[in-house]
């Protein structure tokens, strides 16, 4: 299995984790950091809407919070009927946590998008 077929595999295991019942709209991603491991994460919803989590912040979370500072490439899949692609506050934390990564978009249904994410977020925070 490439990296992609496994970020893509770790993400859709972890989307089945999502707490989404209030929105319906189960997220799953996984970031790969420079060994090649995977850290996975699931939307986390709430009655507040606001205190919300996505997919992705909880997979790059999981991996900074074991001390991983570089990372290779990230996987989000969703239900949708099109590839779903990180919100602006994922793609600020992604860009500032990971750089210029690839991003693989993917659905069930087996759709899929890739792109760098200095193409999805072309103007970003920096310092």
């Amino acid at each position: 299995m490439d990296s992609e077929e496994a970020l893509v595999a770790a993400a859709r295991l972890y989307r089945g984790n999502a707490v989404s019942k209030r929105s319906g709209f189960a997220v799953g991603a996984a970031i790969e950091d420079e060994n090649g491991k995977i850290w996975g994460g699931c939307n986390v919803e709430n009655s507040t809407y606001g205190l919300t989590v996505c997919a992705e912040r909880v997979a790059i979370w999981k991996a900074l919070s074991e001390g991983v500072r570089r990372f290779r490439a990230v996987a989000v899949i969703t239900g949708a009927e099109d590839p779903t692609p990180p919100c602006g506050a994922c793609r600020q934390i992604l860009w500032e946590f990971a750089g210029d990564v690839p991003i693989v978009m993917a659905t069930e249904s087996g759709k899929r998008k890739q792109f760098r994410l200095a193409e999805l977020f072309p103007e970003p925070f920096d310092f």
